[in-house]
């Protein structure tokens, strides 16, 4: 049986996106032949610098760029800024143009998750903003299908683009059921998605 390696990264500043790569990668631990990876991202500076210690206080380790390069699946998520991804997520992608270069990530799958703290705080455009880079290195963007039952009765997070979370408050860090459904059928998507492009 063919493995695939999948990685789950991330970067969250108050634990709701943390929370949603720990079931997306439990969502991805069900497919029989996946190898899952959970990589953190380091806090940014407004110098587009990694300010963080080498090695994290606690959590997942910090990605590297040979994480990425070699995965067979990605799993990536942000918090929502304005509509837009976290710079930490941004400033990691900016990194991968020799891993573009070498088309290394082209024709393997990718998806994306993402928190905001208001209903219409930009979930689908921050999924979106994630998603364009991926594109441009050839990855094939494995969105989250109706098919899962709870991406219809949810009222909090969804989106066919990709799993998200609505906080309602900044320190809210909970996932509703459904959320945690859609991650983890999220993750298992992606796994098998992998395993079959591998082959």
């Amino acid at each position: 049986m063919s493995t695939a390696n999948i990685l789950v990264v991330y970067f969250s500043r108050h634990g709701s996106v943390a929370a949603m790569a720990k079931h997306i990668a439990r969502g991805a631990q069900r497919v029989a032949g996946a190898d899952v990876n959970v990589r953190q991202l380091a806090e940014a500076s407004f110098n587009h610098e990694q300010t963080s210690a080498s090695l994290p206080d606690d959590g997942y380790p910090y990605c590297e760029l040979d994480d990425i390069a070699n995965c067979d699946g990605l799993a990536i998520g942000s918090p929502s800024y304005f509509g837009s991804m976290a710079a930490p997520v941004k400033l990691m992608l900016d990194q991968t143009s020799p891993i573009w270069m070498s088309g290394q990530l082209a024709d393997k799958p990718a998806c994306g998750f993402a928190s905001a703290s208001t209903m219409h705080g930009g979930h689908e455009m921050t999924i979106q903003s994630m998603m364009i880079p991926l594109l441009h290195h050839g990855m094939i963007w494995a969105g989250l299908p109706y098919k899962n039952k709870a991406l219809i009765a949810t009222a909090t997070g969804g989106t066919p683009y990709g799993v998200t979370h609505f906080a309602p408050h900044t320190q809210y860090t909970g996932l509703s059921d459904d959320e945690i459904a859609l991650c983890e059928a999220q993750g298992q998507r992606l796994a098998e998605l992998a395993i079959r492009l591998k082959k």
